[in-house]
């Protein structure tokens, strides 16, 4: 499962990516914002998603950034949030990171690119590689 959740200023971009996500056949859920509201907060939506994430469940934040959806993630025990800007982040935040939070910015990337960096960061898998996990496991303890 693919949590979503989005503030009013990354809530155009979520609601294409909801639409790519059904394009490429990943079962998401949305999390909210379910309209546009500019008194909405980042943080509500990055912790609720962050809540939801289970062992191989994934989610993807937007905000203007995704700077503050990616803080309101990673405060939750477990979520692995990044914020990618480019093609190498995208993979690398999975094969290095085992990330299963990505955080876009709605201001910050058009939606062709963030469709191919979503695409990229979801067919990217871990490598497993003892280093990885080892760097993964110090923090998981936080």
């Amino acid at each position: 499962m693919i949590y979503l959740g989005a503030d009013h200023a990354g809530f155009a971009l979520k609601e294409e990516i909801k639409k790519y996500l059904e394009e490429l056949g990943y079962e998401y859920e949305d999390l909210g914002a379910k309209e546009l509201n500019p008194q909405d907060d980042y943080s509500d939506f990055g912790l609720a998603v962050a809540e939801k994430i289970k062992e191989e469940d994934k989610g993807i934040l937007f905000c203007g950034t995704g700077l503050g959806m990616c803080i309101s993630a990673n405060k939750i025990k477990g979520a692995r949030a990044v914020t990618v800007w480019d093609e190498d982040t995208a993979s690398q935040s999975r094969q290095h990171l085992d990330a299963n939070v990505l955080c876009l910015g709605g201001n910050a990337i058009d939606k062709e690119k963030a469709k191919r960096l979503v695409k990229i960061w979801l067919e990217t898998e871990f490598s497993g590689e003892e280093r990885h996990k080892r760097r993964i496991e110090k923090i998981a303890k936080f």
